[in-house]
């Protein structure tokens, strides 16, 4: 039951993301809306306070490996445009189905992980391996951004 609950929360939180990301793609961005995420997503490492949540280094490195490679499929469906003198996150149509490509494998993963670890330590693994996603993504973006306002010559807000 608690297994199924937990899936459709990461299908609710994916089809959020989608559609968070798609009307993102209506509206300018600037260097603030692509490097916030990662830094207030950082909060969430408050969580190893609690012991809990500890796992060996080598995990975690593990963990941010995966999310890094993961990103790599992000990265490759991120594109920007130059419109009316603004800069805008290009549409991409693959991006819904690699989401929902990565939330499927993450779920695998999931079940496969709990089965041998506790549920704050399974915590740690996939909030490691999501930032290990989004640092390398959101870095990228920003320098994709800078590169095309620095050619089209427009301030960035950072």
């Amino acid at each position: 039951m608690a297994a199924g609950i937990g899936l459709l929360i990461g299908i609710l939180i994916a089809g959020s993301v989608i559609v968070i990301r798609l009307k993102a793609s209506k509206k300018p961005t600037n260097a603030k809306k692509i490097l916030l995420p990662p830094l207030f997503m950082s909060t969430g490492f408050l969580m190893f306070a609690e012991q809990s949540t500890w796992i060996p280094y080598w995990e975690a490195i593990i963990a941010f490996l995966i999310g890094t490679f993961f990103s790599l499929f992000l990265i490759k469906t991120s594109k920007f445009e130059r419109h009316s003198g603004d800069v805008y996150l290009k549409r991409s149509k693959a991006f819904a189905l690699i989401l929902v490509g990565l939330l499927a494998v993450r779920t695998v993963m999931k079940l496969f992980l709990e089965q041998s670890v506790s549920l704050p330590q399974t915590a740690s693994f996939f909030f490691i391996l999501a930032f290990g996603m989004i640092l390398p993504w959101r870095i990228t973006m920003y320098i994709m951004y800078r590169r095309l306002s620095r050619e089209q010559g427009i301030e960035s807000n950072a």
